[in-house]
């Protein structure tokens, strides 16, 4: 879904046959100001997709920007000044304050785990444990917070997970014939591949043909033996029970990357508001 459909889908939402609260008590033709407040310190994220918001609605609206996408707040910070119609800021109130809070706090998540591991190789990946249709939106606070996304979706990469594995037969069998696979359909997509265990290391390293092996739910110790083992062959990836607490201690093992569904669902979003600014 691209910007416009979702913020069209959003607005069909949220004010359907119409916003009778605004409708009733302001003139159509009022011209108004207003700005975005900071209440809580963190990382700001989708400044951006609030100026589509407004813009959406009146095109002539003019956002001035104090902060930018990525950039570090304090609380009683102005991160923006809007000026339209009083019509369209109390119309976007709440669709730009759920992106932005939402946004926000992942962005903010996903810096402190980002800052976690500095000094160490590996990278913070997110995972599709994300919202249905905001999902390329929070992928985008991923980023923002200084982390990489994994995949989008189902589409852009082959993950044979262990429901994959277990439903096909074995990795080795999942393994040759996703290759095939893909060969035989032109598709041209990285594979990577769950394991449990040393033993499932091992089965991979035999057959060959990936590009990524995640190592699931290993205590530290089991990951730098199976980070060891791999070597520079293929791409590493920890994930399972990794928190802020515990992190060092997986980063350290010199594995590439770390997964953290957290850091997209157990953020809690920016406290954030948008005020009317009286002239």
């Amino acid at each position: 879904m691209n910007t416009h459909d979702f913020i069209e889908a959003a607005f069909r939402e949220d004010v359907g046959s119409g916003d009778y609260s605004t409708m009733a008590s302001i003139p159509e033709d009022a011209m108004g100001r207003a700005v975005l407040k900071v209440k809580e310190q963190g990382i700001i994220a989708g400044l951006q997709l609030a100026e589509a918001i407004f813009r959406f609605l009146e095109p002539s609206a003019v956002v001035v920007f104090n902060k930018k996408d990525g950039d570090r707040v304090a609380v009683g910070e102005i991160a923006f000044e809007v000026a339209a119609r009083v019509h369209t800021i109390l119309k976007t109130e709440r669709l730009v304050l759920n992106c932005m809070q939402r946004m926000s706090g992942i962005a903010t998540l996903t810096g402190k785990y980002v800052d976690a591991v500095k000094g160490y190789p590996a990278r913070i990946l997110d995972t599709r444990k994300t919202t249905p249709l905001f999902r390329a939106y929070e992928k985008e606070a991923v980023r923002i917070g200084g982390g990489f996304n994994l995949r989008m979706g189902l589409y852009d990469m082959v993950m044979l997970k262990d429901n994959h594995i277990d439903f096909c037969g074995g990795i080795e069998q999942a393994i040759v014939k996703t290759n095939a696979y893909l060969a035989a359909n032109g598709l041209d997509l990285k594979i990577e591949v769950e394991t449990r265990n040393i033993d499932d290391v091992k089965k991979v390293l035999a057959v060959g043909n990936v590009h990524r092996i995640m190592l699931d739910n290993y205590t530290p110790e089991d990951l730098e033996e199976a980070v060891n083992l791999v070597g520079n062959r293929y791409e590493t990836e920890a994930s399972g029970g990794i928190t802020l607490h515990n992190i060092v201690s997986y980063a350290r093992t010199g594995v590439d990357y770390i997964s953290v569904g957290a850091i997209t669902n157990r953020a809690v979003s920016m406290d954030l508001s948008l005020k009317a600014q009286v002239i």
